[in-house]
């Protein structure tokens, strides 16, 4: 597995799709020798800066042929480069692209979601205890005060929305003013798991009106030659009863008069005004409007998914009588010649069809890489191959191996909650977390954003497997494949929907000392655990979320590790074994990132290693990093 990142385990992002397998015979590249981390802290600091340079550079690394950066699995932590020669120009733009931008846009709106989530959660709780309260008090309390414990039935407003107010009001939309055409960085065939999302990164200003359009505080500046209202991006998600979806061409009912309870039904005229009007101004001016269509979906928290298919011409409006009776305005759309293919008629294909079973699936070369050591089978296939063979040269382990001169610190004190941890006020885990729990409850567990450590309840806290301060404790719970690429070796990919914030799985090798394998230079799955490194923001390391209560017992505190601090003292070996972690490969725009996380004890240089989803990651995801044919997980990118 080659890697290259740049905030150490605390702060490094996965995607499967860029990186070899270094033991797969297709490997054209050259291996360099692995630099051992005491040599890597006395190269250039400049270094590290220059990499992340260059994973910036995404257009350009669209653009051409990317080159392979030659760093095993601990140059994740190391931000270093094992040959100077890789190293960007120092004349290249620094300059973050589109889609980079929108990216980082929809993963700070999911962290926002998230926490409010959590807030409608402990609300959800505190509603459901005064509930109970009420009830005792009424049976047995006869002289309580009416209204003392009065149970709170207050409607919450909705997370994403809520989401959204922090955003605006932190001036943190990515394009808040409208625009005609296409968004940068949201290509034709980009999928939005809500509206909201759509809002967020400014694609279309509105969570629930099927029309955005640029109102009269337009018609002022670089748009002062046109007449306004103009439309600027529509939905079709046959909510109206008089719409006609063909695709290349579309007639689209216009706004107004129509039923929101779902039955889509009018009940009154439409009038020609507002979304309306600017849709027939669209038509006299010739500008064409962004066209995004919804459907069904299960994995989405609204229940549905939103495509973007490109930009449409309004080349006809006129008004008549609806089904229901009542006058509506029709328009007619033809999609503009020159654009991607249109992708909506296939969006439960465009990524592959998941096998629904094990005959189903082409290229099987083993049912299950685990031997049954997992809960849920993990299959690999081969279509490259010929004869195909199976992934082979390490033994499957679902937990950490510890090497015999390593020692494991005692179980921690843990909390005395019963059941499952509830308030985090008086959890003494939570109160590690900055008094907060790092988790949501919805989808199986989601962390809510990154941080520099995360303190799980361990075995001897009071709480049970089901408490939501043990989410990474539980294993996989995801449908994984291993598959071999025609160029880069062995690559993962997940045949569920798996949410941003939602853990993948374990790093799962042997524990070693990072001085016993300095030596091993053709092992490239060994990852420094270098969690107290990035914790204290040495050599260039970016800090995540500090919101945490380091005990005194930790690896921070001992003062006879000072002289080490720049060097991770143990790592995770996986070349001989390991878990499906080890074919998950890296690239320059991932879709995991790397948590270290606290459980059993509290010391920092022996964390847990976790891969998290960084956003949403669809079943079957293509690549856009690998070749635009293939269909790659994660890295770490889930292809």
């Amino acid at each position: 597995m080659v890697v290259q990142s740049l905030e150490g385990v605390g702060s490094v992002q996965s995607s499967i799709d860029v990186a070899a397998n270094p033991h797969s015979e297709d490997n054209s590249s050259p291996k360099k020798r692995r630099v051992s981390s005491r040599l890597q802290v006395k190269q250039k600091p400049q270094k590290e800066l220059l990499v992340r340079q260059r994973v910036e550079l995404l257009d350009d690394n669209e653009q051409g042929p990317r080159k392979k950066l030659q760093a095993n699995v601990r140059g994740r932590q190391t931000g270093e480069v094992a040959d100077s020669e890789e190293l960007p120009k120092a004349t290249d733009s620094v300059e973050k692209s589109d889609r980079v931008r929108v990216k980082e846009t929809l993963r700070l709106f999911n962290k926002h979601y998230l926490y409010f989530v959590q807030e409608e959660e402990k609300r959800a709780v505190k509603a459901e205890a005064q509930k109970k309260a009420s009830r005792a008090a009424k049976r047995g309390a006869k002289n309580s005060k009416k209204g003392d414990l009065k149970a709170d039935t207050k409607v919450a407003k909705r997370p994403d929305l809520k989401a959204l107010t922090k955003m605006n009001d932190e001036k943190e939309i990515l394009f808040p003013s409208k625009r005609f055409g296409s968004i940068p960085g949201i290509d034709v065939g980009h999928q939005f798991y809500s509206r909201a999302e759509m809002v967020a990164v400014g694609f279309h200003s509105h969570w629930l009106n099927g029309i955005d359009y640029m109102g009269q505080s337009y018609s002022k500046g670089k748009y002062s030659n046109y007449t306004m209202p103009l439309a600027v991006a529509i939905v079709i998600s046959g909510m109206y009863e008089d719409d006609l979806d063909n695709a290349e061409e579309v007639v689209y009912t216009g706004q107004g008069g129509h039923n929101l309870t779902g039955d889509k039904r009018q009940f009154r005229d439409q009038v020609l005004e507002r979304g309306n009007l600017a849709l027939k101004n669209c038509v006299e001016q010739d500008v064409p409007v962004r066209v995004v269509r919804g459907h069904d979906c299960k994995s989405s928290y609204c229940g549905k998914i939103y495509t973007y298919d490109g930009l449409y011409k309004v080349v006809k409006y006129w008004a008549e009588k609806g089904i229901s009776g009542f006058t509506v305005f029709k328009y007619r759309l033809k999609r503009l010649e020159g654009q991607p293919l249109l992708t909506t008629n296939q969006v439960q294909f465009i990524n592959g069809r998941v096998p629904q079973s094990i005959s189903e699936i082409r290229g099987l070369v083993c049912e299950d890489i685990t031997g049954g050591l997992e809960d849920i089978a993990i299959p690999a296939t081969n279509l490259v191959d010929d004869p195909p063979v199976a992934p082979t040269g390490y033994t499957y382990c679902k937990s950490i191996q510890v090497a015999q001169n390593v020692k494991l610190p005692t179980d921690a004190t843990g909390c005395n909650c019963k059941g499952s941890c509830v308030d985090s006020k008086t959890c003494e885990c939570a109160k590690l977390n900055g008094s907060d729990f790092p988790y949501v409850h919805r989808d199986g567990g989601r962390l809510i954003e990154a941080k520099d450590v995360v303190f799980e309840c361990g075995p001897k806290c009071g709480c049970g497997p089901s408490c939501v301060n043990r989410t990474s404790q539980r294993g996989l719970k995801y449908r994984f494949e291993v598959f071999r690429t025609p160029m880069k070796g062995w690559a993962v990919r997940s045949w569920d929907f798996i949410p941003a914030g939602a853990p993948v799985c374990e790093y799962v090798g042997i524990l070693r000392r990072t001085e016993d394998v300095d030596s091993a230079s053709e092992n490239y799955y060994i990852f420094d655990i270098d969690c107290l490194q990035t914790m204290k923001g040495l050599d260039g390391r970016e800090r995540r979320s500090q919101a945490v209560c380091i005990p005194t017992v930790n690896s921070l505190e001992r003062p006879d590790d000072q002289r080490s601090d720049n060097v991770p003292e143990y790592c995770i070996d996986a070349g001989s074994n390991g878990n499906i972690a080890r074919f998950i490969n890296h690239s320059c725009e991932p879709n995991l990132f790397v948590q270290c996380v606290l459980s059993s004890h509290h010391d920092i240089k022996l964390a847990r290693v976790m891969l998290f989803a960084a956003d949403n990651i669809p079943p079957l995801q293509v690549s856009i990093n690998f070749f635009s044919a293939s269909q790659i997980l994660v890295s770490w990118f889930l292809s």
